[in-house]
């Protein structure tokens, strides 16, 4: 297959499709290939988030000179596109399978969280616009068949997908921001206790009530996750029906 001229395109592009980037000349026939150099990074990101990640803590983990590791990819920047496309992985069979349009829109967006779960920097990985590499369009596709068969179109679909995008991340960051904020010498019924009280004093009385019945909690359940899930979906339903009724 030809080089292709990537010069105009996002860093790591190319690679992310399997093709050879047309500056990536080797020289020396290479000890890893791309995919190793990715799964390096994926094991580093896991450990310390991708923040951490750099080119020669990478290079030292594969045992390559500082250098050499630029002969696979050239910079962080690729590193990062072809890194959030690997974390992301293919889409899960459960939303071509779902039995119906909202069953298929759960499934992805549960997908999406749980994916964050397994590797939780991913929501802080920055957003460098639409899809454009294998898995995420793939993610992509998946939902707006999903949609686009409920009888929204193209452009509907896409508006409701971000919107599930954007609910997905947000659910999956404030639930890993919890988890890994939790203090063990915090405990919840001491803090009951000392705030019921003073809840009273200032009228909250909501509040006051919602604590004292264990209802005001840190974490995240899985019947929240649904809660805000099932309310986008209504919205989304209201939309199919009014088409439908047009």
């Amino acid at each position: 297959m030809p080089l292709t001229d990537d010069a105009h395109l996002l860093p790591g592009l190319v690679l992310a499709w399997g093709l050879p980037a047309k500056s990536n000349k080797l020289g020396r026939k290479p000890t890893q290939s791309v995919e190793q150099i990715v799964d390096a990074a994926l094991e580093l990101a896991d450990a310390d988030g991708f923040t951490a990640l750099s080119m020669p803590k990478l290079a030292q983990k594969l045992g390559l000179t500082a250098n050499a590791i630029y002969r696979y990819v050239r910079s962080r920047d690729e590193l990062l596109v072809l890194l959030a496309d690997a974390a992301w992985g293919p889409v899960p069979a459960q939303v071509a399978d779902a039995r119906d349009w909202r069953a298929g829109a759960t499934a992805w967006t549960q997908g999406m969280v749980d994916r964050c779960d397994v590797h939780p920097w991913l929501c802080d990985l920055p957003i460098r616009g639409a899809p454009v590499t294998p898995n995420l369009l793939g993610w992509a596709e998946a939902i707006l068949q999903v949609l686009t068969g409920a009888g929204l179109s193209p452009t509907e679909g896409l508006s409701c997908a971000l919107l599930l995008d954007g609910y997905a991340r947000r659910i999956a960051a404030a639930r890993r921001d919890v988890r890994d904020s939790s203090t063990t010498s915090v405990q919840p019924a001491a803090v009951s206790r000392f705030l019921e009280p003073r809840l009273h004093e200032l009228g909250y009385s909501i509040l006051a009530g919602l604590m004292a019945g264990d209802q005001y909690t840190d974490e995240i359940h899985e019947a929240d996750i649904t809660f805000g899930l099932d309310r986008i979906l209504d919205g989304i339903d209201v939309l199919i029906a009014a088409k439908r009724s047009a």
